[in-house]
């Protein structure tokens, strides 16, 4: 159901999978399970995170009501599971220092031409200055590339297409990787691996291993992280919150809304400067003059 009416993605569904199974190790079979064998799953995963029991509990929930739906159950247990207290964590961040530091190096090593360099280049350029999730950047068609148009069509989430801007300086980094590009394949990022292309977990070290050499702690960075400071550096520039959400590919606003949370600088600027009551902006408050 997952894949064929919500066109859910692999990733998701294996998750799914990976939640539903470590229920069926803790209580059993979850498909006859009472809302009693539900309610033991509370001490059961009482070591999780807040984060991953909501994430078991909702996909149960979606379990039940999907057994529900197809009649193969009359009742929904799911009210007895547990329902932890939890508060979205607002995203790791880089300063606008770091991010251009990861870039003076990426530039410098890129400039004797080694295709490695220029590949790692283009990686960067395309994660901080089109937001592209890791799964979307690795998969990406030749095809994909923009001719005329400076745009990437991009099928995200649920399969899902939108068009993101590719900067003047990613198009110039995605010529140089054109020219180094190993022929054949598909794929933009190929690799001898058995799927064919650049893996995320390879994506993930390579940008590790840039961030050490630029003198940043690796482990403050990630391809997400990145996706992060793309949002985050957009909103600071006055970008609206609907046009990002569009440029993410969030399907809901609320997950955007996220990142005004990490913009409170500017918040705190705008009403100091702009409200009435803040920067000595009364003073020049006049009441109307009075009509001869």
């Amino acid at each position: 159901m997952l894949f064929a009416e919500r066109g859910a993605a692999a990733n998701t569904i294996a998750a799914y999978r990976r939640d539903l199974e470590a229920a069926c190790e803790a209580i059993g079979d979850i498909e006859r399970a009472d809302a009693a064998a539900l309610a033991r799953l509370g001490p059961a995963w009482s070591d999780l995170a807040p984060s991953s029991l909501a994430r078991r509990c909702s996909a149960l929930r979606q379990f039940y009501g999907f057994l529900v739906d197809e009649g193969l159950r009359q009742d929904d247990p799911s009210p007895a599971l547990p329902r932890p207290a939890t508060r979205r964590p607002l995203p790791r961040l880089l300063s606008h220092g770091e991010i251009g530091a990861l870039f003076r190096r990426a530039e410098d090593e890129a400039a004797g031409d080694r295709p490695e360099a220029v590949r790692t280049l283009t990686l960067l350029e395309l994660l901080y200055g089109s937001g592209l999730r890791a799964s979307e950047l690795v998969a990406l068609p030749l095809a994909a590339v923009p001719r005329d148009a400076p745009f990437l069509t991009i099928t995200g989430k649920g399969g899902q297409q939108r068009m993101v801007p590719v900067s003047t300086r990613a198009r110039a980094a995605l010529s140089r990787w054109l020219a180094h590009r190993p022929a054949g394949g598909r794929r933009l990022f190929p690799s001898r691996a058995r799927q064919g292309y650049l893996t995320r977990i390879r994506l993930f070290q390579l940008l590790r291993e840039l961030a050490a050499r630029a003198g940043i702690d690796p482990a403050k960075v990630s391809p997400h992280v990145l996706r992060h400071a793309f949002a985050t550096h957009l909103l600071e520039g006055g970008a609206d919150l609907r046009v990002l959400q569009m440029l993410l590919g969030h399907a809901d606003i609320s997950t955007t809304q996220i990142y005004t949370h990490v913009d409170s600088a500017r918040l705190v600027k705008l009403v100091n400067t702009r409200h009435p009551l803040g920067g000595g902006a009364w003073a020049g408050l006049q009441e109307p003059a009075e009509a001869p």
